[in-house]
């Protein structure tokens, strides 16, 4: 099935976690979490529209003044989503440097932040180079229901969970996917071409059935060329079916009122990446640190549905024997389920960044 995107980890699982997704149509992508992302090249980077962090713990945020010195005069626009209090975040770091030629570069960078309340208000500033980055107020929007992206092929929702600080979990979805359907291809005489990436973009983007399509392809007979609309080729050559849909969880207490959040988020998600933090045999360590253990992440995952795990944001303290924690949340993924804490069972303890 052809599918929007592709997506894959930033760093190796004891890295500081983030997935960058690449679209498959068009010169673009999407980052999730802003740790430490020099992995990614620069011609990735400048590809970025929308950034979703999660928090702003440093092994979540910290990558912000990398990323910027690379698109800096380089890029025009890019979107920024974060939780409460993100737009003075953004601010602190912009304002930390001197920006008096900023206004003078070629191309002037232009940041939208957008700042999701708990209050179910998403608050806007944007951030120009061409003003030296000073502060702008928009209009806040309130979120419709949990989604706080939309566009004609793909939403981002999110949802706050507990990690003794409020926690973005994020879901990417894809409106539609398109499957070329080879026996029919073949009764029409064509052969694959650049015109199906084209058409399955009009279709993918609600492109009216009118919209002509040049199909040109190469057989024993020579080069030939033809201009069908997308409602003579929508039916013959494309079925349409649900798109993909991707999860996305760190740094959270394994409590009943955050596992109901995720499956209430995530139901039936076709990939989850979920930390997996600890051991079991670290539980209790990892209760005092808010996050999850290995076993805790497979669980989620089982309750949730997911289709697909990648556990990730191994602690340190487990260098060479990630095969130990992979195992354990494959081993819980697809095993016996185990009563969840409420609230009241955990002690919430002081939120940290470190492992």
């Amino acid at each position: 099935m052809w599918t929007l995107f592709d997506h894959q980890p930033v760093n190796d699982s004891f890295g500081d976690s983030a997935v960058h997704v690449d679209f498959r149509d068009g010169r673009r992508g999407l980052l999730i979490d802003l740790g430490d992302i020099r992995a990614l090249p620069p011609r990735k980077l400048l590809r970025l529209s929308h950034i979703f962090v999660t928090h702003t713990h440093m092994d979540h945020f910290s990558g912000f003044d990398h990323w910027l010195a690379v698109v800096l005069a380089r890029k025009a626009r890019v979107t920024l989503y974060g939780g409460p209090q993100f737009i003075s975040q953004v601010e602190h770091k912009l304002r930390a440097y001197t920006w008096n030629v900023a206004p003078r570069y070629a191309v002037a960078l232009n940041l939208e932040v957008r700042e999701i309340g708990t209050d179910g208000l998403i608050r806007r500033a944007r951030f120009s180079s061409s003003a030296g980055f000073q502060r702008e107020a928009l209009e806040s929007t309130p979120m419709v229901q949990d989604v706080i992206h939309d566009e004609l092929t793909f939403r981002v929702r999110a949802r706050f969970v507990d990690h003794g600080m409020p926690c973005l979990a994020f879901a990417l979805e894809e409106k539609a996917a398109v499957r070329v359907a080879g026996d029919r291809l073949a009764a029409m005489g064509f052969t694959t071409g650049a015109w199906l990436r084209e058409l399955k973009h009009a279709v993918l983007t609600g492109a009216p059935g009118e919209t002509p399509i040049l199909v040109e392809w190469n057989d024993r007979q020579g080069a030939h060329a033809v201009t069908r609309t997308v409602d003579d080729l929508r039916p013959l050559v494309l079925d349409v079916a649900p798109g993909k849909r991707l999860g996305y969880v760190t740094d959270l207490r394994y409590t009943e009122a955050n596992v109901q959040t995720l499956v209430e988020l995530l139901a039936g998600v076709d990939t989850l990446y979920i930390e997996s933090v600890f051991l079991a045999a670290d539980e209790d360590h990892a209760r005092r640190k808010n996050h999850l253990t290995a076993w805790q992440a497979g669980d989620i995952a089982r309750r949730v549905g997911a289709r697909s795990l990648v556990p990730m944001h191994h602690s340190p303290r487990y260098e060479g024997r990630g095969g130990e924690l992979v195992a354990e949340a494959m081993a819980a993924w697809g095993g016996p389920p185990r009563r969840v804490p409420a609230s009241a069972d955990v002690d919430s303890g002081p939120a940290r960044s470190s492992c």
